[in-house]
């Protein structure tokens, strides 16, 4: 009689499906464990049907229904796409030894050429699926990044029609010059440069600007004495009786005050103004990457996950050892190498959604040095703990929490030297309402250049051969998403630390989705 595919699954169908729901809990991925394991039967029960009606009949609805089903369940609940690729090949890994044990060689033969087809089929479709459905929840969000910047591009207008208002209307700073010396301010303008009136009134205006653009003033006031009545608009450094400096505009005119040719001008503080316009150009950037990186993982991921397959599959073949298998590793390491390059550049345009809770950043700490362990040891790191006792829990994501301390950690990893010594502190910094929790990453690397740290948090900026330049910047957007802020600064002797500071108040958790 010859062998029946069918009648195979049908005598080992409890078998294959136990064993299905056994090794997604215990060797696919973090997120395969937290799901009820009602649910894994049903899913595993539904798949095994559904490759039996292929293998049995050529029967792909039913295989095609489930696809359309586990892409939305896993999608939503935000599985990456390796584990559920890895969730299907584990059918013909259950498969297989029981074949080998109830068939010819032939038969063996024939009917793993069967089952491999149906799961390519199921997998490729299934990897184009999931990417289609990621790629629309990315666009979505490119089109209310575009939306804001339209909408913060209407602010700034309204912003510079508004501090052109007459003088009575408006809080920005009203003068009055004559002969290059002050005779009329109004408040605004002496809070603004740190005096007071009497401080101001009878003194030269060059004293207010920093030396660096007083030519540019000067330049511009006296070409506006032979030009009369003309008003003009330029932008300078003021600078404050504490000696500061900061960007300013002025609207002046030549006129007459009081019988004697004068220069009146407003002048108003444009820190936050030029602050803006970096955030609108930011923001512009931002969608931009987001629709490159959309078309770019559709064209790299799907042949990424089938050479990764036929790796996996090749190495399976008892015929290659010694180098080859060797190569054979290397090559399916360097795949998921790249496969996390790419998880990190989408990562890095999808919207950040946090799942807020109370939270002991302490716990989250020991985790990640934990997790890190191994890591730690390769290098001969030692790991110096400092947990501050009594520490409030705080209003956040405990998840992507640690996922930005790993970030640090593994930088911190990296920028170590063999046998040296990494420090990992937190401590609670109260201070009523705006009580915070601080952690502080540090390592005994070469540092950072003053050049490179001011732009360390930016995308797509490293230092590294190897990298893709979004750690640190996804660290800065998961810590801003939860109301606080990270600094990196050099140690002494060496070293670099980063201190990341957070509140303990629930205000900034009210809309759990972020950017």
């Amino acid at each position: 009689m010859n062998f029946s595919l069918a009648d195979f699954h049908r005598r080992n169908r409890k078998k294959i499906i136990e064993e299905w729901v056994t090794r997604l809990n215990t060797e696919v991925g973090k997120e395969y464990p937290k799901r009820p394991r009602e649910e894994l039967f049903g899913t595993c029960t539904e798949a095994f049907e559904a490759n039996l009606h292929v293998l049995a009949n050529n029967d792909f609805s039913y295989i095609n229904r489930f696809i359309d089903k586990i892409t939305r369940m896993r999608l939503e609940a935000g599985f990456p796409l390796s584990d559920v690729q890895m969730a299907f090949e584990l059918y013909r890994n259950i498969v297989i030894p029981l074949l080998s044990k109830e068939t010819t060689i032939d038969e063996f033969c024939e009917n793993i050429a069967r089952v491999n087809g149906c799961l390519a089929y199921t997998i490729h479709r299934f990897s184009d699926h999931f990417q289609n459905m990621h790629e629309k929840e990315i666009l979505e969000h490119n089109f209310r990044l575009e939306e804001e910047v339209r909408a913060r591009t209407a602010e700034l207008k309204e912003s510079e029609l508004k501090y052109k208002t007459l003088v009575e209307e408006i809080n920005d700073g009203y003068f009055v010059i004559q002969d290059e010396v002050i005779v009329f301010a109004n408040q605004a303008y002496c809070q603004m440069h740190g005096y007071t009136l009497d401080e101001v009134l009878g003194k030269n205006f060059k004293v207010f600007v920093e030396p660096e653009s007083r030519k540019k003033v000067i330049d511009i006031y006296n070409k506006s004495l032979v030009k009369k009545g003309v008003p003009r608009s330029f932008e300078y450094l003021r600078l404050t009786k504490e000696g500061q400096s900061f960007l300013t505009e002025i609207l002046a005119k030549t006129t007459r005050y009081e019988n004697r040719v004068s220069s009146i001008g407003i002048c108003r503080d444009i820190t936050e103004r030029v602050k803006m316009e970096q955030r609108v150009r930011e923001a512009e950037r931002m969608a931009y990457i987001g629709q490159i990186t959309t078309s770019l993982s559709h064209e790299i991921r799907n042949p990424l996950s089938a050479v990764k397959m036929n790796l996996q599959i090749l190495k399976k073949n008892p015929q290659l050892r010694g180098n080859d298998q060797r190569r054979i590793d290397i090559s399916v390491r360097e795949v998921i190498r790249l496969e996390r390059i790419l998880e990190e550049l989408l990562d890095f345009a999808r919207p950040l959604h946090l799942k807020l809770c109370s939270s002991n950043v302490n716990k989250i700490l020991s985790s990640c040095v934990e997790l890190l362990e191994m890591k730690f040891k390769e290098k001969g790191l030692s790991v110096l703990t400092s947990l501050g006792p009594r520490m409030p829990d705080v209003w956040a994501d405990g998840e992507k929490l640690g996922q930005a301390f790993i970030n640090l950690l593994l930088n911190a990893i990296e920028a170590s030297q063999q046998d040296g010594e990494i420090t990992v502190k937190s401590l609670y910094c109260p201070d009523g309402a705006g009580a915070t929790v601080e952690i502080v990453i540090g390592d005994e690397g070469h540092g950072i250049s003053e050049e490179h740290i001011s732009d360390i948090f930016k995308p797509f900026v490293t230092t590294k051969s190897k990298g893709t330049g979004l750690g640190l910047s996804n660290v800065r957007r998961i810590v801003e998403a939860h109301g606080g802020s990270v600094e990196v600064g050099n140690r002494r002797p060496q070293g670099v630390s980063f201190r990341v500071s957070l509140p303990t108040g629930k205000d900034y958790g009210q809309d759990s989705r972020h950017r």
